[in-house]
């Protein structure tokens, strides 16, 4: 995979970060403006925007994900707050998750459904300002589930909680730990209970992971921010492979020493050292074969397009009916 094989799509979105596509083709992204943007063919995209009393200061979606009835996911990344709510395709919002153990959510990094219907969510950490944890130390994040029992914190002491998702063949609960720059699983039960953390990988300088997706072939694909790559991971070998990098070495350096030394802040993340992906943060697997990906960024108004040298595993909701919801 090469710069060349990338083409780039849409213009005016605010925040991409995370990218979602139906089997049917039609392409989502995440958009800080308050909702969800949907892509269009031509290179538009209108913009589903939520609205709720809940959240004075509005909707600032990070992950999305899809509902069985087509409605969206929103995991919402406030200053201060967050949660998970149900956006429906007319705008209508719904919450789903605003608290755990009688405690209000942070602000929230992902949610997603699995295959039993049960929403696992994603808080990076639990500092404020949140750019405290962004050190190889940070080790407060956690996944909450919530299913017919109630919802939960499953898992905790995580290094910068990312995204989630339970692996195909659902022995395993993979998530991503941005900045102690490692992929992690945990062996899952059928009652959704998991067990010890187990490294699968662990990355090099700037190499910072945020998405993931599984393909046919039992391998993870994971988005690095910072470093701007696309790394595979053989989860039996523990081996990473380089698919796509358009990293910029002194950019690249310049964050590494400021996590190690915590010294961190926002406007060190706010800009990629120049490099076209733009902080690539997510990834969908799509197209004819799923042999094809679209990538979510964070510093970009536009989101990415590429071919795949392998066909990604379909995701839960390529097997839902995704009715208009």
């Amino acid at each position: 995979m090469q710069m060349q094989d990338v083409s780039f799509h849409a213009s005016g979105l605010v925040r991409p970060e995370c990218v979602l596509v139906a089997p049917d083709g039609a392409v989502f992204s995440a958009d800080f403006r308050g909702g969800v943007a949907a892509l269009a063919a031509d290179g538009s995209h209108r913009l589903i925007r939520g609205e709720t009393a809940e959240l004075p200061d509005g909707l600032k979606p990070n992950g999305i994900a899809f509902e069985p009835n087509g409605a969206f996911i929103l995991s919402h990344l406030g200053s201060a707050e967050g949660g998970v709510f149900r956006l429906a395709r007319d705008g209508q919002v719904m919450p789903l998750l605003r608290e755990v153990d009688g405690v209000a959510l942070p602000p929230t990094n992902y949610a997603v459904r699995d295959t039993a219907g049960r929403l696992w969510a994603t808080v990076s950490t639990r500092l404020s300002p949140r750019h405290l944890d962004w050190t190889p130390r940070a080790c407060t994040g956690f996944i909450v589930l919530q299913d017919e029992r109630g919802s939960r914190i499953v898992a905790d002491g995580l290094g910068y909680t990312n995204e989630c998702m339970p692996s195909p063949d659902g022995r395993f609960l993979y998530v991503n730990e941005t900045y102690t720059q490692r992929l992690s699983r945990f062996p899952l039960g059928a009652d959704g209970t998991l067990g010890p953390k187990q490294v699968v990988a662990e990355f090099g300088p700037g190499e910072y992971p945020d998405g993931l997706a599984f393909d046919e072939e039992g391998q993870v694909w994971v988005t690095a921010i910072v470093a701007n790559r696309l790394l595979r991971v053989d989860p039996a070998t523990r081996r990473v492979t380089r698919h796509l990098d358009a990293g910029v070495p002194d950019h690249i350096a310049r964050i590494a020493r400021g996590s190690a030394a915590g010294t961190l802040v926002p406007h060190d993340m706010a800009e990629a050292g120049g490099s076209p992906l733009a902080n690539v943060s997510s990834l969908a697997f799509a197209g004819p074969g799923r042999r094809e990906a679209w990538l979510g960024c964070l510093l970009a108004d536009r989101i990415m397009h590429t071919p795949m040298p392998v066909a990604g595993h379909p995701p839960p909701h390529w097997h839902w009916p995704l009715r208009q919801g």
